[in-house]
C-alpha cells in the first residue's frame, strides 16, 4: 500500500494533543490518546515526536504563541495615551470572563515546566517575551518583568481560589509598579 502524503498531519497531531490535555489533563497526554484523538496511527505521533516530552514541547509552545499573539495584538491596539493600569485591569477582566477552559489549559501547559525540564525553555521564552510586549508600556525593563509576574499571578489566582476579580486592587497593584 502506498504511503499517504499527508503534510499537515505533524500540525494535526500537535492540536490533537492541545485537545487531549484541554479535555482530560496533562496526565491523560499519551502517544496513544493523541493518535486516537488525531486519527492517525501510533507510529505517526512518535515518528514526529520521539518522547512524550517532545510532543508536550510543541503543544506549549502553539498555545504560549496564541497567548502571546493575542497580548501583543492588546499592546498595538491601545492609544499612546492609555493609563496602563486601566488598560491592564480591562486585560484580566477581559481574560477571566473568555473562554476560562483555555485560560485554564494555557496555564496547566505553562504550569507542566514545573516538572518537565523540557519545557522550561519554552516557558522562560514565553515569559521573557511578555515581558518585552509589556516592556513598549513601562518605564524599564524591570517594571515589564514584574508587571508581565503580576498579570499571571493575578489571572493564574483567579483561576484556582475562585475569588472573584477585584479589579480596583489590580488597577492599584499596576500603578504602583508603572508609576
Amino acid at each position: 500500500m502506498p504511503r499517504r502524503y499527508d503534510p499537515d498531519r505533524r500540525d494535526r497531531i500537535v492540536e490533537a494533543a492541545v485537545r487531549v490535555v484541554a479535555a482530560r489533563g496533562l496526565g491523560a497526554l499519551s502517544h496513544r490518546a493523541v493518535a486516537a484523538e488525531a486519527d492517525v496511527p501510533l507510529g505517526s505521533t512518535t515518528y514526529h515526536f520521539a518522547t512524550l516530552d517532545d510532543l508536550l514541547v510543541e503543544a506549549v509552545r502553539r498555545t504560549t504563541r496564541e497567548w502571546l499573539d493575542g497580548l501583543a495584538a492588546w499592546e498595538r491596539g491601545l492609544p499612546a495615551d492609555a493609563p496602563l493600569a486601566d488598560a491592564v485591569a480591562d486585560l484580566v477582566a477581559e481574560s477571566l470572563a473568555g473562554d476560562r477552559a483555555r485560560l485554564e489549559l494555557e496555564y496547566e501547559l505553562y504550569a507542566a515546566a514545573l516538572r518537565r525540564p523540557a519545557v522550561r525553555p519554552v516557558a522562560a521564552e514565553c515569559v521573557e517575551e511578555m515581558a518585552a510586549v509589556l516592556g513598549r508600556r513601562t518605564p524599564d525593563a524591570a517594571a515589564a518583568r514584574a508587571l508581565a509576574a503580576l498579570l499571571d499571578g493575578v489571572l493564574l489566582q483567579c483561576l484556582v481560589s475562585g475569588r472573584p476579580f477585584a479589579r480596583a486592587e489590580v488597577r492599584e497593584a499596576v500603578a504602583r509598579l508603572v508609576g
